[in-house]
């Protein structure tokens, strides 16, 4: 029996029930150490009896590898189809973790220097199976005392493009924000820049006031359009458009926009791509670019020379563009940004 939603199910079982009720079952996922339906002692034993065939978690088996440093772990995880899909927990600054979510098996985007993109695209991941992630991660800590046990932030960068799969991401991050510590400034969705979707996003009152990024990799139309098949030639100015309305509705955020920018030796880190970077950046105003060492996908594309990456970096900052350089986390288990995609031929370790 599948059950793509528990929320659903209950109302299926209890149609009839008070509002509280559901409340009371929904709150009950993340409550630390319950692990079952049996655990829900604020239900009557014959309500937990009738809910007995709900999964505690939307999993079928999960395999988890470990960074060599113990500061990353990737869960590749089994779904009620037997589709994988791959979710990342990684210890950030401040000491606790960070998680990466998927929220699609595979991915319609195709950038060529993204390993997801080889995979193709299967289907949107549901509320329960984006959710289970988080859920999941937070037993795996619960389960290991001598790691730190809060999950503070959130970030939909895993497989897929998150706003294709709008409905079920919102409905997430709501339900996330519901039950959680974790508020909406610790949450950033990352998206290639799917306009008509972002451009909801302005129209939408219920969409949480989360942290946005968008994947930019070039302001150069033509080397955007290489490296980023679901670009087109006027996509920056159509950006640049929807920046605009953005910061008109959200004045009172003081926080920045973040475009993100994967370095690609000899490909979009020359001093021309730095040049067309600033002249966008100072035209959008409020943005954080954040540059990104590539991750080995493949053989078509290198990480930038040290010396070019640096160049890069301080002809932003000269330019009085804020810039920051993300860490490379989990490398070695194929963790890090753009390296997930599920082979099962390449998967022999389990933790």
């Amino acid at each position: 029996m599948v059950i793509e939603s528990r929320t659903r199910y209950f109302e299926e079982i209890f149609p009839k029930s008070p509002s509280y009720r559901l409340r009371q079952f929904e709150a009950a996922f993340f409550t630390p150490g319950f692990r079952s339906v049996q655990d829900i002692t604020t239900l009557s034993k014959g309500d937990r009896e009738a809910l007995k065939n709900c999964p505690w978690l939307s999993l079928k088996g999960v395999r988890v590898l470990s960074a060599k440093k113990g500061d990353t772990y990737k869960a590749i995880m089994t779904l009620h189809d037997n589709k994988e899909i791959e979710s990342v927990l990684m210890q950030n600054a401040r000491g606790h973790w960070t998680l990466c979510v998927s929220s699609q098996i595979g991915c319609a985007m195709a950038c060529t220097f993204c390993a997801t993109g080889t995979m193709g695209f299967t289907r949107n991941l549901t509320v329960d199976e984006i959710v289970d992630q988080y859920r999941f991660w937070m037993m795996f800590l619960e389960d290991r005392p001598e790691l730190p046990e809060r999950i503070t932030n959130i970030v939909f960068m895993g497989m897929g493009e998150p706003l294709a799969n709008y409905k079920n991401v919102k409905e997430t991050i709501q339900t996330i924000l519901k039950h959680t510590e974790i508020g909406p400034t610790r949450i950033t969705v990352s998206t290639v820049g799917l306009i008509p979707m972002l451009t909801q996003i302005l129209n939408d009152e219920t969409w949480p006031p989360v942290r946005l990024a968008v994947s930019l990799h070039s302001a150069d139309p033509k080397t955007r359009t290489d490296i980023m098949p679901s670009s087109y030639p006027q996509f920056l100015d159509k950006l640049y458009e929807w920046t605009e309305k953005y910061f008109a509705k959200f004045a009172s955020r003081r926080r920045h926009l973040t475009f993100e920018y994967v370095m690609l030796s000899k490909v979009n880190d020359t001093s021309e791509h730095a040049k067309a970077l600033i002249r966008f950046a100072r035209r959008v105003g409020k943005v954080r670019i954040n540059l990104i060492p590539y991750n080995f996908t493949g053989e078509v594309y290198r990480d930038s020379l040290p010396a070019d990456f640096a160049r890069f970096e301080s002809e932003l900052r000269e330019a009085e563009v804020l810039v920051t350089r993300r860490r490379t986390m989990g490398d070695d288990i194929a963790a890090a940004c753009g390296q997930l995609v599920v082979e099962n031929s390449k998967v022999k370790t389990k933790v």
